[in-house]
């Protein structure tokens, strides 16, 4: 009997090709054992994905939805969660291992997505084979629970009522351009106009909630909250409410005249009591238009004791002056605790102004301080308050008017273009234009109502167009658009500034108007990449690709991606291989998808 060198392997031969192999359970070499081995047994290669058609955001589970972009690494764990035997538990002995995953291309109008998997399994003790297979999706239309409810009356869950009690709706264009700036309209099922306020309708509280949250944000408000019961179930304890929030927002608006009382004066700095409201934002700037001081009214100090404007801002109470000249004011001492800043120090000018009614007329000249005077020159048309002839509706107000105490004339702003000589045309020669809310107007009853609601709504959108146009500040928090006014002067390279006019810094500049806005021409070319809709494509009429080459999103979240001409000799299932050790896990720590 041979005897056995010490520290020799004893081998057998393979059951089925005789090759020498270490012994093991089923005599089998691991190559005999990957042609008779099948490691993707018992994982389906066919799934269904539901994705909404109008949102196109892709189910979950249990209601969910969540928006993923074709080729991104949010899609691909969507796809692996769905795929039937894949996501065993890791203490079964039987399970598999994932150690790659990539996507192949597809035809766009198939309805189907195509992942290449690539697993391991240990069939026996030291034996590790590799396979890698072909999963297809299908992709059928679904409408999430949002989708569905904006085709449904009634199916709101929360009402949000913006109302402001003012005669112009100036404050509601201001705000719904800040709205569609920071898309805060969002979720919304439905969106009504009046002549005096918006209601917004979304279809949960939540939602209604964060649009609150952002109204509190850029306007002082208050609001108001009440809920109507529509249903309960008494054995799972289970009601259905209807939530509606009243907003009110404050009825101060831009360029308002008031007379503050004595105590808010002395609060806020000891500012004039003669102010101008500035701007309206989270809170309400003021200004004294003879000092360029400035104070901020806090929107609990206002509801807390509500001012009344001495003149509300409106076309009827504007008067148009003609500036004749103007001669620099820099103030020596102020006797102001909280003295006006230097950049207000420069802006102060004395303005020798005379009525555009009165030219030809009279010699009747007026000259006056202005915290607007920087930007006037002889020859400019501005508007202001004329604090003579005007009736004021505060007492106090007509008392310190008696003394001599207040100016006959305060300046608001400078006009521009041809709206400073009152052509026909001047808002057609305009360089910019501004984006609306989709909106459902709800019209008055009565068709003579409707039309003077309807020709006041045209007033005061070109007032506030006028403004805009006056208010560096204002278009900061807005997106401008240029016209073909605005393209034509770009083409001829007119600069969009007056030549001798260095010191207006307020007046509407090229480089501030944005390209892109096609109104009543179909969708904006920018959102689309240059690429008409369809209908029929599967991805909601807009075939990705246009935005991004193909395989260019998988490589940006580092996943594999199988081009066009790759995607024809790709195998459904290719041959098991042995390999020595286990890959890394595919869903490791650097692939966490949200």
């Amino acid at each position: 009997m041979a005897q056995v060198t010490s520290g020799t392997m004893v081998k057998v031969l393979c059951c089925m090709c005789g090759v020498p192999i270490t012994p093991n359970t089923s005599n089998t070499c691991p190559s005999c054992l990957a042609s008779k081995s099948d490691v993707t047994k018992g994982i389906s290669t066919e799934a269904t994905l539901h994705q909404c058609r109008g949102c196109q955001r892709w189910h979950v589970d249990s209601g969910k939805w969540m928006a993923c972009e074709l080729e991104s690494r949010e899609l691909m764990s969507l796809c692996l969660k769905n795929i039937s035997g894949l996501n065993k538990s890791s203490s079964n002995s039987e399970s598999v291992r994932l150690v790659d995953a990539g996507w192949i291309w597809t035809e766009p109008h198939s309805m189907r997505l195509k992942v290449r998997l690539t697993v391991q399994k240990e069939v026996q003790a030291g034996t590790i084979l590799q396979q890698s297979f072909v999963v297809v999706f299908i992709v059928r239309n679904q409408q999430c629970i949002e989708c569905q409810a904006e085709f449904r009356q009634g199916s709101w869950k929360s009402l949000v009522q913006v109302r402001q009690r003012v005669g112009h709706k100036r404050t509601f264009l201001y705000l719904e351009q800040l709205i569609l700036k920071h898309g805060a309209h969002r979720g919304t099922l439905n969106i009504e106009t009046f002549r005096d306020g918006m209601d917004f309708y979304f279809p949960d509280k939540g939602k209604a909630a964060r649009f609150i949250t952002f109204l509190e944000n850029v306007v002082p408000i208050k609001v108001k909250s009440s809920k109507k019961l529509i249903g309960t179930d008494d054995k799972s304890n289970i009601s259905n409410f209807k939530y509606t929030n009243f907003v009110e927002i404050c009825p101060l608006c831009k360029e308002d005249l008031l007379y503050l009382p004595t105590k808010t004066a002395r609060n806020l700095g000891n500012i004039s009591r003669l102010v101008l409201v500035k701007n309206i934002t989270n809170v309400i700037h003021l200004i004294d238009p003879l000092s360029g001081q400035t104070a901020q009214l806090s929107p609990d100090a206002y509801w807390r004791d509500p001012i009344r404007p001495i003149i509300t801002a409106g076309r009827s109470r504007f008067t148009k002056y003609v500036v004749l000249g103007k001669e620099a004011v820099i103030l020596e001492r102020n006797v102001s605790k909280k003295n006006a800043t230097r950049r207000n120090k420069e802006k102060l000018a004395t303005l020798t102004v005379a009525k555009e009614d009165d030219l030809g007329l009279n010699n009747l000249q007026i000259e006056e301080r202005s915290h607007v005077g920087y930007l006037m020159k002889a020859g400019d048309v501005s508007v202001g308050y004329d604090l003579v002839d005007v009736q004021l509706v505060d007492d106090d107000a007509e008392e310190a008017r008696a003394a001599g105490k207040l100016p006959d004339v305060v300046m608001l702003r400078k006009l521009y273009g041809n709206a400073a000589i009152n052509e026909a045309d001047a808002a057609k020669q305009r360089m910019f234009k501004l984006q609306r809310l989709e909106a459902d107007t709800v019209d008055a009853s009565k068709a003579k109502s409707a039309m003077k609601d309807k020709e006041n709504d045209d007033m005061d959108e070109e007032d506030f167009l006028r403004e805009v146009e006056a208010d560096k500040e204002m278009r900061s928090n807005m997106n401008l658009y240029k016209t073909e006014v605005a393209m034509k002067k770009e083409k001829e390279g007119v600069a969009a500034d007056d030549d001798d006019d260095d010191d207006d810094d307020q007046q509407v500049r090229l480089d501030e108007l944005l390209d892109g806005l096609v109104l009543d021409d179909g969708p904006d070319q920018d959102m689309t990449g240059g690429v008409p809709l369809d209908e029929d494509l599967p991805w909601g009429g807009v075939y990705q690709a246009g935005v991004l080459e193909e395989g260019e999103k998988a490589a940006k979240d580092g996943l594999n991606y199988l081009g066009r001409d790759e995607a024809l000799h790709v195998k459904t299932k290719d041959a098991a291989m042995p390999v020595e050790t286990f890959g890394h896990q595919f869903m490791d720590k650097k692939f966490t998808f949200k």
